[in-house]
C-alpha cells in the first residue's frame, strides 16, 4: 500500500491546490529537506525530509531551533508527495489544514551515519528505530540535528534536537524572528477570514454542561479516560539545584481540565465534577484552540497575586472574588499523550497554549530555574503556603506521589478529618470546636486535636448543616478521647484544611486554624504528612537524570577476579519484613555469578537502584559516573533516546562488576536484549505476560498457548518467571534479525494467541483497558529496552527471583513465590541451569514465517 494513501484520503484536490500524491522517480544523489511555516488553526512548522521518493513529515509547534539547549516537540504526520516541497499558498476554508503555507527554509541534507549502503534504506531504518541523525544544508538551519522518538511513545511524538557544532547558537532562538513580516501578516489575514467557520467546525461555541457538583465525572456520557494528578512529596527545607525548576505553591483546589472539541470537563483529583461550581473557568476553557488535558489549581487571587483558600471556600456564597484557573502542566495535546515528555518541554507547550487563549481567568504558572532563593524569599514575604520544586526532565507519574516533585512549606498546613464537634461556649453558637483525626499507617483513625480557630458565624452555620446528616452515637476512634465539653460524634467523611504552628510530642496539632473544607480528597486518604529530609529526596530524584557519585562508608572488601570490591552497609535491611539484608543480596550474587553472568555479558545495562531497600522508592540510572567507578568497570557510550544525550552504560562481564552493582543497591539486573558488538540485532525475542487483576493460572494458560503456536511453526522457546507477577517467554534468534523483524514476529504471536484466548488476554498497552486480563507485551523488543535477566532478584516481597523453568512446571501449582533468593541455590543444585542451551538453539524465523503464512492460507481455504 502506498505511503501516500493517507495524504490523498485527507484532501479534496478539486478544492485545494496541494499536489496530488506521487513518489519521486528514483535517481539522484541529493536528498532535499523543506521547512514550511503553516498558519492553520494553530501556527506550526512542518519539517519534511525526502526519503525513498516521498517527504517524511513532522509538525513542529515551535519551529526548529539552532540552540542545542532546546528540545522541540515534533509530531510525525502522514507522508507527503515529493512535489509538496515547493507548495506555497492558501489551503481553502473547510479543507484539511486550512490556512496559509510558506516555504520557510529548504536545502539538501545528509545522514550522519551513512555507511555506503542505500541512503533511503538507512534513513528508513533510523526512522523505524526512532533515532535519525542528519546534517542540514539550508539557508536558515544548518549543521547537525537529531530526530529522536520519545520514550514510551507508541505513535508519533518525537523531539527535534540541534547538535553542538559550528552553527549552533547559545542565545534564545525563535523561528518567528526569521519570518518576514509580510508572511506573518498574510497568515493572520487568512486565519481571520476562516475564523467564524473554523470555530463552528471545531465546536468552540458555548456548550451547556449538566449540573454535577457532587457527582463524579464518571456519570457523564463522555467516555474519555479520567486522569489522576501527580502529587508532590513534602521535604523539610528549601534547596537550589541545577536541573530543577521552582514554582509557586498555589492554595486552592487541584483540578484536571479535559477539553475536547470545545467541551470541557473540569474535575477534582478524586474525580468530582467542578463544572457547576466553577462555571466561569469552564466557559473560559471552551475557547481553547486545542484539544488538551491540563493540570492546575483553581484559586481566588488577591490583588497582590497570592491565592486565598478561605475566599475560595466562600465563592459559592460570594462569587465576587477573582476566580482563576492556574495551570502548570499539560498531559495531552490534540490527542497526543505527553506524559512521557520531559516536564520542561510540557511547560513550554503549555505556555503557548495558554497564551493563545488570551484569558485573565486561565493563566500559566511560571517558574524559575536552578536557584530557588529569590522565589522562596518572595514566598515568605507574601505569606504563601510554600513553593514547589520539580525536576525539569521528569516525566508525569499519573496518580503517584513522586520524588521528582517536592513541596517546601512556609506555613504548615494539614488535611484533617472532622470526627465530631464540641458544645459551644460563651457567645458562639452551635459549634465550639471541631474534633479532628487522621489515618495512621495501619489505616486506623487517630485523634490529632480540636480546632476552634478560624470559625465564624456564617461558616459555623454551613458546617453545622453539613454535619447533621452524619451524626452518630459512638466515637469513630478506637481509643477514648478526652475533651473539656460534650462531643457530638459524626461519621468521619468531611475533610478540612487547617494551618498550625507545629506538631506536639504526642502527635497533635498545636494552635490549628480552620481554613476550609476539602471536597477534592476522600477521607480515607488523609494521613499525617511528614517531611522527608531534603538532601535524601533530591539525591534520589536527581539520580534518574544524572550520574550519581556514591561516597559510601567502607565496611569490608572482597577480591574477585583479582579485583578488589569495597562493600558498604552490609547490615542494612533491604527486605525488612523478611529480615533480608544488603549483605545477603551480595552473597547471593557472588554465589550465583556463574549462572547470572552469561545473560549479562557484553550487554549495556540500566541500573535499577534501591539503596534503602524495597520499601523506599528506587530509581533508574543509565549513566555511570566513570570518574568514581573503579577503573576495571567496563562501560560503553551510547545515545539514550529517553535522555536525549550520550550516556555511559555499564557492561557487566565479571563477578567483580556484578558485586559492584549489587553494592550500589541494584537488586535486579536489567540487560539489553542485544550485545555491544551487535546492538541492532537482539539475541532473543521476548513476550512478557503481565496479569492485571486476574489469577496466575490464566498466565500459565496463556504461556502454554504461546508455546503451542511456536511449536507449530518450528520455533523453540524458553520460559521463566518474571519474579514480579508474570512470566517471560524467550525465543532465541542467534542475533540474525533486527529489532523490527523480531518485534513484528512477537506481535504476530501475541495477536494470534489473543484471538485464541480473547476472554483472558489483551494486547492493548493502555493499563486501564487490561483489567482482569493477561497483557501479552511484545513491545519490549526494541533497541534499548531491558528485561530482568534470568536468576535476577526482584525488589518484591519475599525476595523473589526470575527463575528459568522447565515447560513441564507450568501447571496450576506454579507460583511466583516458589522461587526466592533463599532457595535458588538449592534449586540449581537439584535441576541445574535449565537455560544452559539457550544460546546454542538455532531458530530460523524466515522458515517460521513461511509456516505462519501456510497456516494462514490453510485457514482461508
Amino acid at each position: 500500500m502506498s505511503s501516500l494513501k493517507t495524504y490523498d484520503e485527507k484532501r479534496d484536490f478539486k478544492q485545494t491546490a496541494e499536489p496530488k500524491g506521487a513518489k519521486k522517480k528514483s535517481g539522484g544523489k541529493q536528498h532535499i529537506f523543506v521547512i514550511q511555516r503553516h498558519h492553520a488553526s494553530r501556527l506550526h512548522y512542518d519539517f519534511r525530509l525526502e526519503v525513498d521518493g516521498v517527504l517524511k513529515s513532522w509538525a513542529v509547534p515551535k519551529g526548529p531551533s539552532m540552540n542545542p539547549a532546546d528540545k522541540r516537540l515534533a509530531m510525525q504526520v502522514e507522508d507527503h508527495p515529493y512535489d509538496y516541497k515547493d507548495f506555497e499558498g492558501v489551503i481553502p476554508e473547510g479543507n484539511y489544514g486550512a490556512g496559509y503555507v510558506y516555504v520557510w527554509d529548504k536545502g539538501n541534507y545528509e545522514l550522519l551515519r551513512e555507511d555506503g549502503s542505500s541512503f533511503d534504506k538507512e534513513a528508513n531504518k533510523e526512522i523505524r528505530e526512532g533515532d535519525l541523525k542528519i546534517r542540514l544544508k539550508g539557508r536558515k538551519v544548518k549543521g547537525e540535528f537529531a530526530l529522536v522518538k520519545m520514550k514510551n511513545s507508541e505513535d508519533n511524538a518525537w523531539l527535534l534536537l540541534k547538535h553542538k557544532d559550528d552553527y549552533a547558537v547559545k542565545d534564545a532562538y525563535n523561528s518567528e524572528d526569521f519570518t518576514p513580516q509580510r508572511v506573518k501578516d498574510r497568515g493572520v489575514k487568512e486565519k481571520e477570514k476562516m475564523k467564524g467557520a473554523g470555530k463552528k467546525k471545531a465546536g468552540l461555541t458555548k456548550v451547556k454542561t449538566a449540573p454535577q457538583t457532587e457527582k463524579t465525572v464518571k456519570k457523564n456520557k463522555r467516555q474519555q479516560e479520567l486522569f489522576t494528578p501527580m502529587m508532590a512529596t513534602l521535604v523539610d527545607a528549601p534547596f537550589s539545584r541545577e536541573g530543577w525548576l521552582f514554582e509557586t505553591k498555589w492554595d486552592g483546589y487541584r483540578a484536571i481540565a479535559d477539553v475536547r472539541k470545545g467541551k470541557v470537563e473540569l474535575y477534582s483529583r478524586n474525580h468530582l465534577s467542578f463544572n457547576k461550581d466553577y462555571a466561569p473557568v469552564v466557559k473560559a476553557l471552551e475557547s481553547l484552540q486545542h484539544d488538551a488535558v491540563l493540570d492546575g489549581e483553581i484559586v481566588i487571587l488577591k490583588k497582590d497575586g497570592t491565592s486565598d483558600f478561605q475566599s475560595l471556600q466562600n465563592y459559592k456564597n460570594d462569587p465576587s472574588g477573582n476566580l482563576v484557573y492556574v495551570v502548570f502542566d499539560l498531559l495531552e495535546l490534540d490527542g497526543e499523550d505527553l506524559k512521557a515528555m520531559p516536564l520542561i518541554q510540557r511547560k513550554e507547550l503549555l505556555k503557548t497554549v495558554v497564551k493563545q487563549l488570551k484569558r485573565k481567568d486561565v493563566i500559566y504558572s511560571d517558574h524559575v530555574m536552578d536557584n530557588s532563593d529569590a522565589l522562596y524569599k518572595q514566598a515568605k514575604e507574601k505569606g504563601w503556603e510554600g513553593i514547589i520544586a520539580k525536576e525539569a526532565d521528569s516525566l508525569y507519574a499519573e496518580g503517584k506521589r513522586a520524588m521528582a516533585w517536592l513541596k517546601i512549606k512556609i506555613i504548615d498546613e494539614q488535611e484533617a478529618i472532622i470526627c465530631g464537634y464540641t458544645d459551644p461556649k460563651g457567645s458562639r453558637k452551635k459549634i465550639g470546636s471541631l474534633v479532628l483525626g487522621v489515618y495512621d499507617d495501619k489505616q486506623q483513625l487517630r485523634y490529632v486535636g480540636n480546632c476552634g480557630g478560624g470559625l465564624n458565624g456564617a461558616l459555623i452555620n454551613e458546617l453545622y448543616e453539613k454535619m447533621q446528616p452524619l451524626r452518630q452515637k459512638t466515637s469513630p476512634f478506637d481509643k477514648k478521647i478526652r475533651t473539656n465539653t460534650p462531643v457530638t460524634w459524626v461519621k468521619p467523611q468531611l475533610v478540612c484544611q487547617v494551618k498550625f504552628s507545629s506538631w506536639t510530642s504526642d502527635k497533635q496539632l498545636r494552635q490549628p486554624v480552620f481554613l476550609g473544607l476539602r471536597k477534592d480528597k476522600p477521607a480515607e486518604e488523609v494521613h499525617q504528612e511528614t517531611a522527608k529530609p531534603t538532601k535524601m529526596a533530591t539525591k534520589k530524584a536527581a539520580a534518574t537524570a544524572a550520574p550519581v557519585k556514591a561516597t559510601p562508608e567502607k565496611e569490608r572488601v572482597v577480591t574477585l577476579n583479582s579485583k578488589k570490591v569495597p562493600l558498604t552497609n552490609q547490615q542494612k535491611l533491604y527486605w525488612p519484613d523478611e529480615k533480608v539484608t544488603k549483605g545477603d543480596l551480595i552473597d547471593y550474587y557472588m554465589d550465583m555469578a556463574d549462572y547470572v553472568l552469561p545473560y549479562l555479558k557484553d550487554r549495556p545495562l540500566s541500573l535499577h537502584r534501591f539503596p534503602n531497600g524495597i520499601k523506599d522508592a528506587g530509581f533508574y540510572q543509565k549513566d555511570v559516573d566513570t570518574e568514581s567507578a573503579p577503573d576495571w568497570v567496563k562501560t560503553v557510550t551510547l545515545h539514550a533516546a529517553s535522555a536525549s544525550r550520550d550516556v555511559d552504560y555499564l557492561v557487566c562481564n565479571n563477578a567483580a562488576t556484578l558485586v559492584y552493582m549489587a553494592n550500589l543497591g541494584c537488586i535486579e539486573m536489567n540487560p539489553w536484549l542485544s550485545r555491544v558488538k551487535n546492538l541492532d540485532h537482539p539475541d532473543y525475542i521476548v513476550l512478557d505476560l503481565d496479569p492485571e487483576n486476574i489469577a496466575f493460572k490464566y498466565v500459565v494458560e496463556t504461556a502454554l498457548a504461546i508455546k503451542e503456536l511456536l511449536d507449530k511453526v518450528g520455533v523453540k522457546s524458553f520460559c521463566k518467571t518474571s519474579g514480579a507477577s508474570g512470566l517471560h517467554i524467550y525465543v532465541p534468534t542467534g542475533g540474525k534479525y533486527n529489532y523490527e523483524t523480531c518485534r513484528l514476529f512477537a506481535e504476530y504471536v501475541a495477536k494470534q494467541v489473543q484471538q485464541e484466548l480473547p476472554k483472558i488476554t489483551n494486547v492493548i498497552r493502555t493499563k486501564s483497558k487490561r483489567n482482569k486480563k493477561v497483557y501479552i507485551d511484545y513491545m519490549q523488543n526494541s533497541r534499548g529496552q531491558t528485561v530482568a535477566s534470568p536468576y535476577s532478584v526482584r525488589p518484591k516481597p519475599g525476595a523473589t527471583v526470575s527463575a528459568p523453568l522447565d515447560w513441564k512446571e507450568l501447571n496450576d501449582d506454579l507460583a511466583i513465590s516458589n522461587f526466592t533468593m533463599e532457595n535458588m541455590r538449592d534449586r540449581i543444585r537439584a535441576v541445574g541451569d535449565l537455560w544452559k542451551d539457550i544460546d546454542k538453539t538455532k531458530n530460523d524465523l524466515r522458515k517460521a514465517i513461511e509456516k505462519v503464512e501456510s497456516i494462514a492460507a490453510a485457514h482461508v481455504e
